[in-house]
């Protein structure tokens, strides 16, 4: 996902999971497929290394869970420091809140 629009829509869904470091917001999207938006707070990443770090693991995991996961809009956000986080954390987090996404 790229445009305001579509980022506005699934967080005016209100639908979220939340785990250690990642926020996962969710919404059914009517297509074959998932789609996938990240959001990280400089707030939360200083750096841009560890931004871009971050978005990297998010889309890698959706890259290989994509056809498990239900054709919905979703929206990887970034709620917790991740500074003394492992990849290895990161991986685990993004891993559980896809497992718990509802099947719609």
């Amino acid at each position: 996902m790229h445009k305001t629009d579509e980022f506005s829509s699934v967080f005016a869904f209100r639908r979220a999971l939340r785990g250690r470091f990642y926020m996962l917001h969710y919404r059914p999207n009517g297509l074959d497929t998932a789609r996938l938006g990240v959001v990280v707070a400089k707030k939360l990443a200083k750096r841009a290394n560890v931004r871009n770090l971050v978005k990297r693991i998010a889309r890698e995991i959706f890259r290989r869970q994509r056809t498990d996961t239900p054709a919905c809009d979703l929206i990887v956000r970034l709620h917790a420091p991740v500074a003394t986080a492992t990849r290895a954390e990161l991986n685990q987090d993004l891993l559980q809140l896809l497992s718990r996404l509802p099947r719609l």
